[in-house]
C-alpha cells in the first residue's frame, strides 16, 4: 500500500520546526476503584505510541498528541475520561514534561523541541461523526498530521480520517506503517501455506472473518465455542458445549468451500471435557466421538493439539486470533499453549490480534517469536475480514497527491 511515511518525512528533514499532529492509541485500561483511582492497568499501548512521539522530538517538531479515552459524552468532561493518567506516564516514558491541554481545538501553543497532550477527543462535539468543521480545525493546528493509530484505523472520525483529508501533509507513522506491511505480509503477498487461526465463543461474531478467510487461506483452524459449532456441523455431539446450531449450515459451507480448494477446516479428533464451567473441575480427554450429553467442552485435546501444530509447523505464514480453549483455567489451557508454542518455533511469518490472544501471548512468554502483535481489536478483525479500513484509504488517496 502506498502511503506517506513518517519515517521517510524526518530521514529527508521536512519535520523540523513543523507543527506535527500525532493521533495515537492511548485507549489503556485503568482501575477507577476509590482505591486505584484511575490506576493504568496496563500501558502497552502508550509505550507502543512513544517511537513516534520521539521521533518527532529528536526531529526538532512541535509534537501534539491525543487519542480516544473509554467511551465519554461529547461535550462533558468527567474527570474518568480524562487523559491525565497517561500524560504522566508519558512524561516517565519520554523523559520530558507532558503537559495536559484542555480545549485545545481553537489553538495550541507548543514549541519544537516540546510535546503536549491533547484531552480525549472523544470530547469535542462532532468527533464520531467525522464533523467538517471540527476536521478543518483539528488540521489546521498543525503542518503534518500523523496517524499512528491502528486500534482506530477501522473508524472515520474527525481525529483519525477528517484531519487527514484537510491537514497539509497526511502520513502514517510508524506503528501504522508497521501494521500496514504486516496485513500485507500476511493476507496479500503470504508465504504459503497461509494457516489461520480463528477462535471464539461465537461463529455469528467471527462468520463474515471465516467466510473471507475460506477463499484464501490452505488451512481454517477454528477454536473454542467455534469450533463445536462445526463439530455439529459434521454430525459430532458436543454434549451442553457452548455453540450456535443455527449456524451449522453456515459452518458446513465453509468447510465445503475450503474442500472444493484442496484445503481443510480440521475438526478435532479428541477434546477436554468438564461436567462444570470452572477452573477447578476435574478436566477428562474424550474422543470427539464419544462427548456425552452432560459434557461441556473446554479445550481441545493433545492429539488434535498435535496434529494441528504439526500443521503450523509446515506452514509459511500463520495468522492468529484466538485461544482454542478456556486457557485462563490452566486444566484446559494446554490446547492453547500448543498452538502459541507451535507458532513460536515454526518458521512461518506469524501475525497475532485481539485481546485474548495477546494475553494467550503473555502468559505463555512468546512475544519476541510472535512475526508482528498487532495492537488493534477492531481493525484486526476487519482486516481479516477483508474490510479497507478508512485510515489506509485516506493515507493511501493523500499519497497521490
Amino acid at each position: 500500500m502506498n502511503v506517506i511515511r513518517f519515517y521517510d518525512l524526518v530521514a529527508q528533514g521536512h519535520v523540523t520546526g513543523k507543527r506535527v499532529f500525532i493521533r495515537a492509541d492511548l485507549n489503556v485500561p485503568q482501575d477507577h476503584s476509590p482505591q486505584g483511582r484511575g490506576r493504568i492497568t496496563e500501558d502497552t499501548r502508550i509505550r507502543a505510541s512513544v517511537p513516534a512521539i520521539r521521533m518527532a522530538l529528536d526531529a526538532g517538531s512541535a509534537v501534539m498528541v491525543t487519542s480516544h479515552l473509554g467511551r465519554p459524552t461529547e461535550g462533558e468532561f468527567k474527570p474518568e475520561d480524562s487523559l491525565a493518567p497517561v500524560a504522566k506516564r508519558l512524561s516517565e516514558l519520554l523523559g520530558c514534561a507532558v503537559p495536559l491541554l484542555r480545549d485545545w481545538v481553537g489553538g495550541v501553543s507548543v514549541e519544537p523541541g516540546q510535546v503536549v497532550l491533547l484531552e480525549n477527543c472523544r470530547l469535542n462535539k462532532g468527533e464520531k461523526k467525522n464533523d467538517e468543521a471540527l476536521s478543518r480545525r483539528m488540521a489546521a493546528l498543525c503542518d503534518i498530521f500523523v496517524h499512528d493509530a491502528f486500534g482506530s484505523a477501522h473508524r472515520a472520525e474527525a481525529s483519525t480520517y477528517g484531519i487527514a483529508q484537510y491537514a497539509p501533509i497526511a502520513c502514517a507513522g510508524p506503528l501504522l506503517a508497521a501494521e500496514i506491511d504486516a496485513v500485507t505480509r500476511a493476507l496479500a503477498a503470504p508465504r504459503r501455506p497461509l494457516v489461520a487461526i480463528v477462535a471464539g465463543s461465537k461463529v455469528s461474531t467471527k462468520l463474515t472473518i471465516l467466510q473471507a478467510l475460506a477463499d484464501k487461506v490452505d488451512g481454517l483452524i477454528v477454536g473454542g465455542g467455534i469450533a463445536n459449532t462445526f463439530m455439529l456441523a459434521v454430525g459430532l455431539s458436543i454434549g451442553k458445549s457452548l455453540a450456535e446450531p443455527d449456524l451449522v449450515a453456515q459452518a458446513r459451507l465453509v468447510i465445503d468451500s475450503l474442500q472444493a480448494r484442496g484445503a481443510a477446516v480440521p475438526i478435532p479428533v479428541d477434546v477436554v471435557v468438564a461436567k462444570a464451567f470452572k477452573a477447578d473441575a476435574e478436566a477428562t480427554v474424550k474422543r470427539a466421538a464419544d462427548v456425552a450429553a452432560d459434557d461441556l467442552i473446554l479445550d481441545i485435546g493433545p492429539e488434535t493439539a498435535a496434529l494441528l501444530a504439526a500443521q503450523i509447523a509446515k506452514a509459511g505464514t500463520v495468522v492468529w486470533n484466538g485461544p482454542v480453549g478456556v486457557f485462563e483455567f490452566d486444566a484446559f489451557s494446554h490446547g492453547t499453549e500448543t498452538i502459541a508454542r507451535a507458532i513460536a518455533s515454526s518458521g512461518a511469518f506469524s501475525i497475532a490480534g485481539g485481546g485474548d490472544t495477546l494475553a494467550a501471548i503473555a502468559k505463555y512468554g512468546i512475544e519476541r517469536d510472535i512475526g508482528y502483535i498487532s495492537t488493534g481489536g477492531g481493525a484486526f478483525l476487519e482486516v481479516l475480514e477483508g474490510k479497507p479500513l478508512p485510515a489506509f484509504e485516506i493515507l493511501a488517496r493523500r499519497a497521490q497527491g
